[in-house]
């Protein structure tokens, strides 16, 4: 276990006076307000577009917490709630769930569509709930109905109103494989401990000494922090191997067969797909070429900008329906829960999100699998992921398009040089893990999970 670092001088949002607290309850009055404010004033929107788009109507009825299950008392083991707000921290959740799962009852919750189909399809046999609106009358709904014991929060989701009531009614609530990119660290200073409501959380477990560091400077007290890692490497053991049957599947549905390179261009986000496109059809024109966008409602306008470039694109769910494949046109995954799988079959990966001013995406799925992997500089969200894997000689940065396009020559023409990048990045991965036993044992020390299980 790492420690965390000293806590030197008490930050200034920890010292607490008649006027301040006095403050502060002002201030979570208000909190209140505005989002009753906003429930009447957005509610006839909310009902028109509710009457005339089930899948919204779903949506608000979910948030609001009219389609609760009532659970019953929690087991012994005591009840766990597991929340990710969308497909990338419900899929990091996978180890950990499972290591928490054979002595604690685990529910899953999610906050967006794509992360709620995730979790169902990883956990069937779980409970799979919506995170409830920050709503004072929702939230206590959600916490009745649902019963849990403790709250584990992925990377950073902390809405005040929900980690406030769970603390006032003896529910614990965790950080685990947390972590603060620099425009969110930004973010939570502009408000303080105000509305961030760390003093409310009992454990940080942070991924990286340096998110840690901006926990602490937010407020955290430095007793609660721990550096545990990543858990989400845990859960890339498994995909590491030898492609499985869903994969082979997969293969066969995309017309995959071994005599031309599968080039991936993964969580891509506009007008990336069509860089990608371009670039790999320049450098190998024979290339299985395959785009997975990060959010799939994009999926017309790929379509759109593909066509304008000349280039006239298959959807994998119209192979699915029976619509021949033709390996000669790039497929747009346009289905969640399809990139790891992807990434075993793959040559060689691009991460998108890079090319952009976004952040990029995690860059440690295709090094997992023993993938060469190409980015562009934009890493700022994966700043630590993407430096690993260039100290361990796995990746290469790209500029631009026709950078991207080198690269992809490069390397298609050098397989020794690609398999050596690949093995060093599944090697630099393979030495990240352990964080799912280490954030398991946190969770005990700090009194989340019972000893007594």
């Amino acid at each position: 276990m790492v420690e965390a670092p000293s806590a030197g001088a008490a930050p200034e949002g920890r010292r607490r006076g008649p006027l301040r607290a006095l403050g502060l309850m002002g201030l979570r009055a208000l909190y209140d307000l505005a989002w009753l404010t906003l429930i009447l004033l957005g509610s006839p929107w909310w009902v028109g577009r509710s009457l005339v788009s089930r899948p919204f109507r779903q949506m608000v009825t979910e948030r609001l917490c009219l389609r609760l299950p009532r659970l019953g008392p929690p087991p012994r083991g005591g009840r766990v709630m597991v929340h990710g707000v969308s497909v990338g921290e419900v899929k990091a959740s996978k180890s950990l769930v499972e290591a928490l799962r054979p002595h604690h009852e685990v529910i899953v919750s999610a906050s967006t569509d794509s992360g709620l189909l995730v979790a169902r399809e990883l956990y069937p046999d779980l409970t799979v709930v919506r995170f409830p609106l920050d709503f004072r009358p929702v939230v206590s709904r959600f916490l009745r109905r649902l019963r849990p014991t403790a709250v584990v929060l992925l990377e950073l989701e902390i809405w005040p109103l929900f980690v406030r009531s769970a603390a006032q009614a003896g529910v614990p609530t965790a950080i685990v494989s947390g972590r603060i990119t620099p425009s969110s660290f930004a973010n939570y200073r502009r408000f303080g401990p105000t509305l961030t409501q760390f003093s409310a959380v009992r454990l940080f477990a942070a991924q990286t000494r340096t998110y840690a560091e901006r926990f602490l400077a937010l407020g955290a007290p430095a007793e609660r922090i721990q550096v545990t890692g990543n858990v989400k490497v845990d859960g890339l053991d498994a995909a590491a191997r030898e492609p499985g049957t869903r994969a082979m599947a997969l293969a066969t549905e995309l017309g995959i067969d071994g005599t031309r390179p599968v080039l991936v261009a993964g969580s891509t986000h506009g007008p990336e797909e069509v860089t990608a496109s371009l670039a790999f059809r320049a450098a190998a024109p024979d290339a299985r070429v395959v785009l997975v966008p990060r959010h799939p409602p994009r999926v017309p306008e790929v379509v759109e900008g593909l066509r304008a470039e000349g280039l006239e694109p298959q959807l994998l769910t119209d192979l699915r329906a029976g619509t021949p494949v033709d390996p000669a046109r790039p497929c747009i995954v346009d289905t969640i829960g399809e990139l790891e799988r992807l990434y075993s079959l793959a040559s060689l990966a691009f991460v998108g999100g890079t090319l952009i001013d976004h952040g990029g995406q995690n860059v440690l799925e295709p090094a997992a699998r023993g993938l060469a992997v190409l980015h562009g500089r934009d890493v700022a969200n994966f700043r630590q992921e993407a430096a690993l894997l260039e100290q361990a000689g796995a990746s290469r940065v790209v500029e631009d398009g026709p950078s991207l396009e080198r690269a992809v020559r490069e390397l298609l023409a050098d397989p020794e040089r690609m398999r050596a990048m690949g093995e060093a990045g599944r090697k630099a991965v393979a030495g990240q893990r352990g964080a799912t036993q280490r954030t398991v044992e946190a969770l005990y020390a700090h009194g989340i999970l019972s000893q007594g299980a």
